[in-house]
Parts: C-alpha cells; structure tokens; sequence
C-alpha cells in the first residue's frame, strides 16, 4: 500500500504525520508499506523529515489570506503553482491513501488529489486529520474534499458527522518508551534528585515564556528546582549569553529537541503552549502541565485547545499576559504542592483514552481496500 502523507510548516502538523508513518509501519497486514510526505521548502518538515528516512517531496504554497490585499496574487501564484507539482508527484507515487496533518501546504496537494478522483483517475481515499479544538482555515476549506475528518478532541457542542472519527493525535513510538525521571535527567545533564520544570515554546520558542523563566532563573528560582528550558531558533543566542555569564547551577538551555521524549520523561511538570502536538504528547506521556495559550494563533485556537485540557484537571492554564517571573514562580509553587501535583497527574491519568496510533492504524485499515488507479 502507497500512503502519501502530507502537512506542514510546524511540529502539529509535522509530528503527528511521522507518528502515523511510525504505526502503519508496525502493521503486517498492511506490508509491502511505502511512504512519501509532501511539505514546503520553507516549513520545519524540510528539517525534520530527512532525517527520519522516510521519502520527502515538495511544493509551494501560501497561506490562504483573511483580508482583502496584494498578498492575495501570492498566494494565488504560489498555491497553483503547488496544485500542478502536486499532480505531478500524484502522477509518480500513485497513492492508495492520503493523509492531511494540517497546514497551508495541505490545499493545493489535496486539491490536486481531489481533481484527479473526479477524472476517475484514481480512487485513493483522503483522511484529514484535525488536531485542534477549533480548526484552521486550511482544514475547514478542505473538509468537502476529504472522505475522512479524524479530529483529537471530541467536540464540546455537537455530535460527530458521519464521515468524522475521534481518534486523538498520534505522538511517535519514542514517547512510549519513557525513562525513569531520575535517568532521564541524568541523560540531559540535569541533578537527577531536583525537581525539574521543563519549559517548551515551540520550535521558534515563545517569548513571553523565555523572558519570564530567563529572570526566574537568575534571580528567583528555589534552589531545590531546575529548569530546562526549550528556548527555540529566534532567542536561544541571547538566553545562552545571559544564563552563561550567571553561571547558575539549576537551568539548562537548549535551542530546540527534535525527539523531546526523554525531557517530558525529565519533567515533574512541563510549562508550554497548548499546540496540539504538544497536547498530544502531554497525554501520551501523562505528564501535568501548565499551559500558556499563544494568543496570536490562528483563530485563537490554542486557548480553546487549552480549555479542553483544563476542564479535564490535567492541566492548569495561565494567560499570556499574566505571565511574567513573579506570577510564574507564584503558579509553579502552587502546581508542585504534593496534593495538587498528585491531582494533576491522576487527572492526565484518566483522561488517558485509547490510543491515537491504534485509532489511526483502524481507520486506516478501513480506508485500505480502496486501491487506486492512475492519476
């Protein structure tokens, strides 16, 4: 079976679409098994991908625009563009199955794909996967094209729509394999016996995050705590410079994780955003959070994503612009209290359902005796 994978531009759409190649890959019934993702030059799957072996192809794209503007011929110019290399790799690969993890890169790929089933030229099926409480403009555009809609959160309001699955968002096979915290620690250089705060903002890190846990650090952090924290591309420099010449006992800074298993296995507790990748890999890991909603995502998705989580106790939220060293100090005491860290983590525990990859894996094998012709 041929599965074409395609998303991009961050780690919610780029993890999740590896996790899957991962499972489908564990499944002898589904061998002889080949995969090709397809992204942007621009976007973090160019850096990631390679490196996991499996086969990368690429597009262009733009994200669609909200208002009126010049941008809008880009983005015309770049997505037709997109459409008619993505036939071009259709008419190579010949997929069974695709599967759409989000981002802008997903609309001229689909739409191609979508075109060549209403020629009859193929008869490959589409899932899309929704990992948000609220989806992007992207996914929304696409859900007519698409056979299957497999969403991460249950939604708060309605029933499902026939085509649509609850299946959570798949993290990959390392996040199963958790350390003891005590090696874990060891591992990434940390004092194995400390409390530890793991703080993550993403690949390009988030700011508000790095400035108030960078003056935590240097002038307020309980000596009995340590942190790591996940500064990102844009502000590790600058965090790096700051933190060496301190010279602190307690932090370690590293610019970005690829494979982040062994620091939520670290982790008493995990400060992040509340992307979906992140969310995911919360669950599948049982780890308590405190999460702090970029307020500038799209739609403001992430805070809804966030209040999903909070309304199940296994995470508290914060909002952005509360955050600053004095107010996170005040909120990390609070959390790590015995009780109320004890709270949280039974609360992760239960709302432990059955796992993404599984759910995947079966509706993929659903999907599966639908071959395709030629595009």
């Amino acid at each position: 079976m041929k599965v074409l994978l395609t998303g991009g531009g961050t780690g919610g759409h780029v993890y999740p679409a590896l996790a899957i190649a991962e499972a489908l890959g564990d499944v002898a019934e589904l061998q002889p098994l080949e995969f090709l993702f397809v992204g942007t030059r621009a976007g973090l799957e160019a850096r990631v991908v390679p490196k996991t072996g499996v086969p990368v192809a690429y597009v262009h794209a733009a994200p669609l625009q909200r208002r009126v503007s010049f941008a809008i011929v880009r983005t015309l110019v770049d997505n037709a563009r997109g459409f008619f290399e993505g036939l071009a790799i259709l008419h190579r690969f010949q997929p069974d199955v695709a599967i759409a993890t989000g981002g802008y890169v997903t609309l001229p790929v689909v739409a191609a794909l979508w075109i060549v089933r209403l020629l009859r030229l193929s008869r490959a099926r589409i899932a899309l996967l929704e990992p948000n409480a609220r989806a992007g403009l992207a996914n929304r555009v696409l859900r007519p094209l698409v056979d299957e809609i497999w969403l991460a959160l249950a939604p708060p309001s309605r029933a499902l729509a026939p085509n649509e699955y609850l299946t959570g968002t798949p993290v990959r096979d390392s996040f199963a394999r958790r350390a003891s915290p005590q090696a874990a620690r060891s591992a990434l250089g940390l004092d194995p016996d400390k409390t530890t705060i793991v703080v993550f903002g993403g690949s390009q890190g988030a700011r508000t995050l790095n400035d108030a846990v960078t003056s935590l650090v240097l002038h307020d952090l309980p000596s009995h705590w340590q942190v790591l924290l996940v500064a990102g591309e844009r502000d590790y420099e600058g965090i790096e410079r700051r933190v060496r010449a301190a010279n602190p006992a307690n932090v370690r800074i590293e610019r970005y994780l690829d494979d982040p298993a062994v620091a939520y296995a670290a982790a008493d507790l995990v400060v992040a955003r509340a992307g979906a990748s992140t969310l995911a890999e919360l669950a599948a890991t049982g780890t308590p959070a405190i999460l702090v909603p970029y307020p500038y995502a799209a739609g403001d998705h992430q805070s809804e994503n966030a209040e999903v989580v909070r309304r199940t106790g296994a995470a508290r939220v914060l909002r952005d612009a509360d955050v600053d060293a004095r107010r996170l100090r005040d909120e990390l005491e609070s959390a790590l209290a015995p009780e109320a860290l004890a709270a949280l983590r039974g609360a992760t525990r239960a709302a432990a359902g059955k796992d993404p990859r599984t759910a995947i894996v079966d509706r993929v094998k659903a999907l599966s005796p639908q071959k395709s012709g030629h595009p």
